[in-house]
């Protein structure tokens, strides 16, 4: 029924100047053990109704998980504990809240990989998002996780204030340096209500120059691609066989929960019927194909728990797979887009190919020629794929063929 889990923990030490994520600084232990014993006692509750018995991967983020301390923990322990069957366990991490003990008591408990917020390997640029680490701290924190034998993903981020082409490739640099098993790498973006949008209104601060993230984002692709690193994804690059799998489950319509407020579930119509008393989830209409909610409160999964909802019908569901699916360096396998022509008219689905292969955006390449991860299925001779021009005008190439919905 579910093949990811996600798990939201909604502390932080401190707020960075760019965050609109919904998280708190906190360093109150008690409300830390209150969240802890409320999520253990929610997984125990959806363990018991089966839900999570084939799930696949699992991911805690947030906030800042490992603010938690050994707290984070408990909870890898209660998710191993009724979800036998996952193959990928990841838990967030900030570099100053992420020890070698922590990295111990993690992959003894189950996790797998861990994700560190690094941004950058410059301190100028640190100090400029708010962020509390320096670059040793960051590199101390990759050297920990990979002593104590996790997989390691770090987050970059270009645009940032003070950034300049050299200390971009020095940062990319670094990460290679470190032995990084995976990068996601992610323009800066000014969002309304967060400090810098205010720095932003009063002239203080410029907006992210568009042309150097462009830029940033080539030479991030040149500099990981001489690496070893595969792209798999819009912003991700994973060296050998480690690209993340619960983040492919978002890109390719596999069903996924997510326990606590402001975390994002999605399912398929049969998965929502099947766990909507459980989750306590309200009755949708018979058109819905594919419905996504998130938890507006803090309550657990339960009659009183409050859900903002969202439902697909079967078109816009059929829309969504092929335009996620350009998301990923692989694209789309034939046997999606048959499905795909299945629902909306093979020549609502065919003219939107023509158009994106016209306009330089995507192109048809055999299936033995492309690195594909090995969670996407391989059952097809060819695949349409995102070209250089589509992955750097993404938002183009998605929406010819999110229009196929209205065809």
């Amino acid at each position: 029924m579910v093949d990811a889990l996600y798990i939201h923990v909604p502390f932080c030490h401190a707020k960075c100047l760019y965050c609109d994520f919904d998280s708190k600084a906190c360093r109150d232990a008690a409300a830390f053990d209150a969240y802890v014993r409320s999520m253990v006692v929610c997984i125990e509750r959806l363990g018991a109704s089966g839900v999570l018995a084939s799930c696949r991967t699992a991911y805690i983020g947030g906030g800042t998980p490992s603010v938690l301390g050994k707290r984070l923990v408990e909870i890898v322990r209660a998710v191993r504990a009724i979800a036998p069957t996952l193959t990928e366990f990841s838990c967030e991490a900030n570099p100053e809240s992420f020890t070698a003990d922590l990295a111990r008591a993690l992959a003894a408990a189950g996790a797998t990989r861990v994700s560190l917020g690094v941004q950058t390997f410059n301190g100028v640029e640190l100090r400029a998002l708010g962020r509390l680490h320096s670059a040793q701290d960051a590199k101390d924190a990759i050297a920990a996780a990979r002593a104590a034998g996790l997989l390691v993903s770090i987050d970059l981020m270009c645009g940032i204030p003070l950034q300049t082409k050299e200390s971009w490739r020095a940062t990319l640099d670094s990460a290679v340096a470190c032995g990084v098993d995976h990068v996601s790498v992610y323009p800066l973006t000014i969002e309304d209500g967060t400090p810098l949008a205010r720095k932003v209104a009063r002239g203080a601060l410029d907006e992210p120059d568009e042309d150097l993230q462009a830029w940033c984002m080539k030479e991030a692709r040149r500099v990981l691609g001489e690496a070893a690193f595969a792209p798999y994804e819009v912003a991700s690059y994973a060296c050998g066989a480690h690209a993340c799998a619960h983040n492919i489950a978002y890109w390719t319509g596999a069903n996924y929960l997510g326990l606590g407020r402001s975390a994002a579930s999605m399912l398929d119509r049969a998965a929502y019927e099947q766990l909507r008393a459980v989750l306590g989830a309200p009755p949708v209409s018979d058109g819905a194909s594919r419905i996504r909610f998130v938890q507006a409160d803090d309550t657990l999964p339960g009659p009183d728990v409050r859900y903002e909802v969202e439902t697909l019908a079967a078109r816009e569901a059929a829309a969504e797979d092929l335009m996620l699916s350009m998301r990923m360096t692989c694209g789309a396998g034939e046997e999606l887009i048959v499905a795909a022509e299945r629902v909306l008219g093979q020549e609502c689905v065919q003219r939107a190919i023509d158009c994106a292969i016209a306009q330089g955006l995507a192109t048809w390449v055999p299936e033995e020629s492309i690195w594909v991860p090995q969670s996407v299925p391989l059952r097809g001779r060819r695949r349409l794929v995102p070209t250089e021009q589509g992955w750097l005008l993404g938002n183009e190439l998605f929406g010819l063929f999110w229009d196929c919905a209205g065809c």
